[in-house]
């Protein structure tokens, strides 16, 4: 009875060392998790230091612009009582926007570099057309000897000046202006140009052209300030974004540029053709595009960061079959040195990318890890067969994360069945394995 106790006594403890090895390799993945973390928020603090050197070339050449108008903006008198019991008056403003806006312009994109970091700017030259339609008079409910029409001032929103490259000429009604800085009021845009304008009247066309030469960096945008908005942009830069409220009604992307064009009525914006004062807010209805990098190498990082875990899993999972298979332990210090390789290769990855394409980097790093582990393996294990296992399992985990990056619309659907694939085959691989069995049999070797 005494043998056959210490017999159980043995098995069962050799069953509590397989669970501790296990669970002492999945501590060490979790604490591997950390120095993973860490590459996240390096990736991170790259793009911010990009996005503060583009933001730094933006503010000498031209920040995102958002164009408002043109529209009109009237003072009237609204009058009042003071303590004094004598009348006085305040201005107030009503703002018309025009019947009908036609926009047609062509952007001419640059990159510019600054050590390691890119920024895409350009240069939009812009054609503007329409007219206005002035209210009938009982629509305002102010009375007509109360509006300063000779004070009207037509405007146009424009959010960095600093992008404005010519001097900017209003055609009104078959007479020239010369646009000013600054606006009557911040009720449609914080900032812009505009002129006073003459005549003004009710039963006029009330026509007006004119164009804009302006600098900006990544977007261009819009407000639909018309009845009718009509806008058509083109340009040389392959991989616009189209975003904002409304998307193109019609746009043809190829290789060489683009060409888009925008549609929109009153209807589909909610305010007004006139107000008083602030009483709505413009901005939600901007729409226009973005210039964007294709390669963006810390958005790429960033999601191959995220499948750090699987890497880390899915090669120590092998180092621990080799273990039953070849009847050869792994150090946990050897399982460190393989995570930190494995870890590695995000960092080398980032570093390479900034200096050459992404996919270049990509297929070194890669190699470079494969090579190192695989050879580690065949150090510790002596085993030709294993080293080039664990080889062609790196090679087939790089290279799917690879067509994974490729495809971002389909990442998330791929991922997750390669990892259905991977499980299944490891499953399938594993299901004749009898652990205890294994175990018996090496506490028996080392007896």
């Amino acid at each position: 009875m005494d043998n056959q106790d210490a017999a159980r006594k043995t098995s069962n403890y050799i069953k509590r060392s397989i669970t501790l090895k296990i669970v002492s390799v999945g501590i060490l993945i979790l604490l591997l998790l950390i120095p993973a973390g860490m590459i996240q928020n390096l990736i991170s603090e790259r793009q911010s230091r990009r996005d503060s050197v583009v933001n730094e070339i933006s503010q000498k050449w031209g920040s995102r612009q958002t164009i408002t108008g043109p529209f009109i903006t009237v003072p009237f008198k609204t009058f009042f009582k003071d303590k004094d019991g004598k009348t006085q008056f305040n201005l107030n403003y009503l703002h018309i926007l025009p019947e009908t806006v036609d926009v047609i312009g062509e952007i001419k994109p640059e990159v510019r570099y600054r050590s390691l970091f890119e920024a895409v700017l350009y240069n939009i030259k812009l054609q503007f057309s329409g007219n206005f339609k002035l209210p009938p008079m009982g629509q305002l409910n102010i009375e007509q000897k109360n509006i300063l029409w000779d004070k009207a001032y037509l405007s146009l929103g424009i959010t960095d000046m600093r992008g404005i490259q010519d001097k900017i000429v209003i055609n009104f009604n078959g007479s020239a202006y010369n646009a000013n800085p600054g606006l009557k009021t911040t009720d449609l845009a914080d900032a812009g140009v505009g002129t006073l304008i003459r005549p003004l009247t009710p039963n006029a066309p009330n026509k007006f052209s004119f164009a804009l030469n302006l600098n900006g960096s990544e977007q261009i945008s819009f407000i639909p300030v018309g009845e009718s908005n009509t806008v058509t942009i083109k340009s040389s830069w392959p991989s616009p974004s189209f975003n904002g409220a409304f998307l193109p009604t019609t746009r043809e992307v190829k290789k060489d540029g683009f060409t888009a064009h925008w549609k929109i009525l009153h209807l589909n914006r909610n305010y007004p053709q006139l107000w008083e004062g602030a009483q709505y807010k413009v901005e939600p209805s901007a729409f226009g595009l973005q210039l964007i990098l294709t390669a963006d190498v810390y958005q790429k990082s960033t999601r191959l960061a995220k499948y750090s875990i699987m890497f880390l899993v899915f090669t120590f999972a092998a180092f621990f079959f080799s273990e039953i298979i070849n009847k050869r332990r792994v150090h946990p210090i050897q399982y460190i040195l393989i995570g930190m390789a494995i870890l590695i290769f995000y960092t080398l990855v980032l570093s390479l990318s900034e200096h050459m394409h992404f996919n270049y980097a990509y297929i070194l790093s890669s190699v470079a890890v494969s090579l190192i582990i695989s050879g580690y393996a065949k150090a510790i294990v002596s085993n030709s067969r294993f080293a080039l296992t664990i080889l062609g399992i790196l090679a087939i985990l790089y290279s799917y994360l690879f067509i994974v990056l490729q495809l971002e619309d389909y990442a998330l659907i791929m991922g997750s069945i390669g990892l259905l694939i991977i499980l299944a085959v490891v499953m399938y691989m594993t299901r004749k394995i009898n652990w205890y069995a294994v175990e018996t049999e090496q506490q028996e070797n080392e007896n």
